[in-house]
């Protein structure tokens, strides 16, 4: 018989999601998240836990000692920079940082994962809990990847689910290739001259080249989630001059994410912002400049993954979505999807959540079981 979820370890599983919960930290510094993590790891009996990889990351091995396959699962350790605004007991007392995506919760269900693996180690292969840092910025998955820690692992399959609001509660929505869009951000930045407001012709106001800028990549933009082709560029800061009405300001700038469903059409609309980027400086003789950041590559959920995610959760009776186009935020977990066979799902988080990033949201804890069992059920898929 396999090990089964008792009323004694959720409750503990509850406690530890909402002392997460109340201690946030932010991207690239989840030390004291990734020390409760691996603490609470020692009392499962992994074969292995291995720290500090790509970062804070951790991975807890559970080796059976025989050959065969090799399943990893992943969660997130960081929390937002975002004031809550919750007022229950396990509010977060960090100002300004909070769990506003749910990876409280998620890095919970490893840990409810692994505490079942304590009583049955897989019968075959190994299974790999990952804790990952940094999602939310798009640099966790890269150090991770990078880490000749985790180069040795080399999981057959990697799996990771993201709670979502608007969903019916544990509903398990999957969706077959893309299942989040690939996003990056932009910093462009418009080096013009100086001058006197009065003489404008003596400097080189870069208002001009900022509106040329906005206008031609928003022509760019295809938001249509239904088409492959989708493309959305967004403007997010514009910032140009002083407020002082004697100066014609003479250094501007802009910042816009970009979103596609995968990375063909990333590549191809990278390039032909670029192409309006450098034709704006010809145009108004005026130097620009940009550069790449928060880089999150699509989510290209395998298909035998897909199945294998859905045999599972219809074993176990759950109920089952399935989603006819891509979410348009990003996810870090797209670059191990670009690398290893796998794939990323949802769990509903209640028709009634609030929204990620919201300043009011918190992880439903009835996600907790279904969400384990889930996990369970496709490691024993895998490791026959």
């Amino acid at each position: 018989m396999e090990p089964t979820l008792n009323k004694e370890l959720l409750t503990e599983l509850v406690t530890f999601r909402k002392m997460l919960h109340a201690n946030p930290e932010v991207s690239g510094k989840e030390y004291n998240t990734a020390k409760s993590v691996t603490e609470f790891l020692k009392t499962c009996k992994p074969t292995k836990v291995i720290e500090n990889i790509g970062g804070t990351g951790i991975v807890a091995v559970f080796d059976s000692g025989k050959p065969g396959k090799s399943v990893m699962f992943r969660a997130e350790l960081d929390a937002l920079p975002i004031q809550e605004i919750n007022s229950f007991e396990h509010s977060s007392i960090i100002l300004g940082v909070s769990h506003k995506c749910g990876h409280d919760g998620h890095t919970t269900v490893l840990l409810g994962l692994a505490r079942l693996l304590t009583e049955q180690k897989p019968k075959s292969g190994k299974i790999f809990l990952l804790f990952q840092p940094a999602e939310e910025d798009g640099e966790g998955a890269k150090a991770i990847s990078s880490d000749p820690k985790f180069k040795m692992l080399k999981p057959d399959y990697i799996f990771a689910f993201h709670n979502l609001p608007g969903y019916p509660l544990n509903q398990i929505v999957i969706k077959n290739n893309s299942f989040t869009a690939g996003v990056k951000s932009i910093i462009i930045q418009i080096n013009g001259k100086t001058a006197h407001a009065a003489e404008p012709e003596n400097g080189l106001n870069p208002a001009l080249a900022i509106a040329e800028i906005l206008q031609e990549s928003a022509k760019l933009s295809n938001n249509d989630p239904k088409r492959d082709d989708f493309t959305l560029i967004t403007p997010i800061h514009i910032e140009m001059g002083e407020i002082a009405y004697g100066i014609s300001a003479g250094y501007g700038e802009v910042r816009l994410t970009i979103r596609t469903w995968d990375e063909d059409n990333m590549e191809k609309l990278t390039t032909e912002l670029i192409s309006c980027i450098k034709k704006a400086a010809i145009n108004h003789n005026m130097p620009i400049t940009y550069s790449w950041t928060h880089e999150f590559y699509a989510n290209q959920n395998n298909d035998t993954a897909v199945s294998l995610i859905k045999e599972a959760a219809s074993s176990l009776s759950f109920d089952i979505f399935q989603r006819k186009f891509p979410f348009k935020w990003g996810e870090d977990f797209g670059l191990f999807t670009q690398n290893f066979n796998g794939a990323m799902f949802g769990i509903g988080s209640g028709k009634k959540s609030p929204a990620l990033h919201n300043p009011d949201y918190d992880f439903p804890d009835e996600i907790l079981p279904n969400a384990i069992q889930l996990f369970q059920e496709i490691s024993l898929r895998i490791l026959l």
